[in-house]
């Protein structure tokens, strides 16, 4: 691993040697005199004083080259139909929403909700808000008006962009009546929204002086030329809310040219995806990882990206295998929890379409369990690149880097530090770095590389005391996640630190319990939760899903699969981990992104209130946790 091991020693040696060679792969108005200013730790400034632009980058500077090239295909399974959009047309669409922004009156530094749909005018509203300098925060669209609202208070837009309606699974989500109570429950809410008709709300009533019609508007701005505003790189590019411990979202606060640096390098060195190529990326814009790959890196790299409006089993589970090759997809990013969604139906669609374009696949969002890895990996016959990262991050922490040199791959492990991270194993007790093969702390020294978080937006102490404050004696960026090394040195995520079940004074992370129960071959998926025990203050209790649910109909054979679980996890872990009991149902309740809501799950195993169900995908799922537990 002499190339790997070289590359990051330099990026953490060398900080500014390094990253000033990165900085060339894109391009920037006027050139920065520091590379990194590190003067107010932990708060670190990159490519001090230089300016550019994410939208300049992502579509103007590749317009000579490749302006006929596709840089967008839209396709929608939930509406049939199908959409793309060279370079120069999204070049035009970008300029005509920037100028309608600009005629409802943003500047530079405005905040600018976008509350859409996974659409195009989605995509160009982003780099619009780009275009000029404005700061983008783009909220899941159908997340509840509560939410909304405080999302909308925190940011304090100047607009916001929605649209009347969604589809999911063929069941309209209308956006209008959420927009709606959500300003009226927020106390600062825009002054004006513009809203897309799709059809979905036939009924949608205008607020009259606020709510604007999107294509009247964009009728108006047809052929709008808008030049880029230059900003200096560590001004904002975007405000992105996460979940925070006090149930006051966080919003992760990125800056312009560290991050168009971070992706641009990313996609050479991680992602291995060129000029001329395609991408499909299988999330939703509303999250960090349709931010970074779905968005700006593709275009950065001058790719082509694919933006998909739907489910990966609608119509059929070979719909995502079959968008590979309609468009001959190259680099392919998705989830390990739709990975197990489809490993649940007929493998025959894996083997249905020509999948030759595809160079890796690569899964991120939460632990790959090892099972699900190496049937991925066995069925495609492409290589299956785990990484992880953060919303906080903005791109990886840790994963193989083919661009720099191709490691061998472990089954369930993300490979290796990417460069720029000095990442440590840090003992919770007194923050000593841990040795081979000991559960610890995955933690970063400071300064973060370019592309992290700068701060929480509008609140630095924040920053400081979530992430930076978890050790006493060090001043080191927590993750909140614990992790292995092992005497390769490949690192393994064990599942968040405050996701520990302590049982009889034995700490286990319900990720090891959970990739024990999936070892049994008739396990799809599980979740497994700490519950409150009497004896021995907490028990581990596993939901699990069957493939072959045949043997569930009676309760002799559900009693048997239990005990044959139960036996996998002994084998696995030890009698120490055995669940108290395992449930079968045949979903887990999951947020639209397609997160386990573990935390709902653990309070209805304790009879406490389950509290906002608003992210909640299918409520059917929490009915079968509710009917397994009384059953059991």
């Amino acid at each position: 691993m002499a190339g790997y091991r070289e590359f990051h020693r330099r990026s953490i040696e060398d900080r500014d040697g390094f990253w000033a060679e990165q900085a060339k792969l894109i391009d920037w108005h006027k050139p920065f005199g520091k590379v990194l200013e590190y003067a107010r730790p932990p708060f670190a400034k990159w490519f001090v004083g230089g300016e550019t632009n994410l939208c300049h980058n992502a579509l103007d500077r590749h317009l000579a080259a490749r302006g006929e090239q596709k840089a967008l295909v839209w396709i929608s399974t939930e509406v049939n139909q199908e959409k793309s959009f060279t370079y120069r047309e999204v070049h035009a669409e970008v300029q005509r929403v920037a100028a309608m922004m600009v005629s409802l009156g943003v500047k530079k530094g405005d905040r600018v909700i976008i509350y859409m749909p996974m659409v195009p005018e989605a995509f160009f509203a982003m780099l619009a808000c780009a275009r000029i300098g404005a700061v983008h925060s783009v909220v899941f669209g159908g997340f509840a008006a509560a939410s909304l609202a405080a999302r909308i208070d925190d940011a304090r837009p100047s607009l916001m962009l929605t649209a009347d309606g969604g589809s999911r699974m063929g069941k309209t989500v209308l956006y209008k009546p959420l927009v709606d109570e959500s300003l009226r429950l927020a106390k600062n809410p825009p002054a004006k929204v513009l809203i897309l008709r799709r059809g979905f709300d036939v009924n949608m009533r205008n607020v009259a002086g606020r709510d604007v019609d999107w294509q009247e508007l964009a009728a108006q701005h047809a052929g709008a030329r808008v030049a880029c505003t230059w900003v200096e790189s560590n001004e904002p590019s975007y405000i992105l809310y996460t979940s925070g411990t006090t149930g006051q979202p966080k919003g992760v606060q990125r800056d312009v040219g560290g991050y168009a640096v971070a992706l641009a390098a990313s996609m050479k060195h991680i992602f291995c995806g060129d000029a001329g190529e395609t991408m499909f990326t299988t999330s939703d814009i509303g999250w960090v990882v349709g931010h970074s790959y779905i968005v700006y890196a593709p275009l950065l790299a001058g790719m082509t990206t694919i933006m998909y409006e739907g489910v990966p089993v609608r119509p059929d589970a070979g719909i995502w295998w079959k968008i590979v090759q309609d468009h001959r997809a190259n680099v392919m990013f998705s989830a390990p929890t739709a990975i197990r969604v489809l490993k649940k139906q007929d493998p025959a669609y894996l083997s249905k379409y020509d999948l030759s374009s595809l160079k890796h696949l690569f899964l991120a969002g939460e632990p790959l369990d090892e099972p699900t890895h190496q049937w991925i990996a066995e069925a495609l016959k492409k290589p299956v690149v785990d990484h992880y990262w953060q919303t906080e991050s903005g791109w990886p922490i840790l994963s193989a880097m083919p661009g720099v040199e191709k490691t061998p791959l472990k089954y369930g492990s993300p490979s290796f530090a990417v460069y720029g991270y000095d990442l440590r194993l840090l003992r919770e007790s007194d923050a000593s770095e841990a040795g081979a093969d000991e559960k610890a702390v995955v933690a970063i020294v400071p300064p973060l590389p370019p592309g992290c978080m700068s701060t929480v937006w509008g609140d630095d102490e924040r920053f400081v005391k979530t992430y930076f404050s978890n050790f006493s004696k060090k001043m080191v960026y927590s993750t909140f996640d614990w992790g292995i090394r092992d005497q390769d040195g490949y690192y393994f995520i064990l599942g968040r630190t405050d996701d520990v079940i302590n049982v009889a004074g034995h700490r286990l992370g319900t990720r090891e319990i959970e990739e024990a129960v999936s070892m049994h071959a008739n396990i799809a998926e599980c979740a497994v939760v700490g519950v409150a025990d009497a004896l021995k203050g907490q028990m581990p209790l596993a939901f699990a899903v069957a493939k072959d649910t045949s043997k569930l109909v009676s309760a002799e054979g559900r009693k048997h699969l239990e005990k044959e679980v139960m036996q996998t996890v002994d084998n696995q872990l030890g009698a120490i981990a055995r669940p108290r009991a395992v449930h079968f149902v045949t979903l887990l309740p999951k947020t639209r992104s397609g997160k386990t809501l573990r935390r709902l799950i653990q309070a209805l195993a304790e009879g406490r209130d389950p509290g906002d169900l608003t992210t909640i995908e299918d409520p059917g799922a929490l009915e079968q946790i509710r009917n397994s537990l009384k059953e059991g």
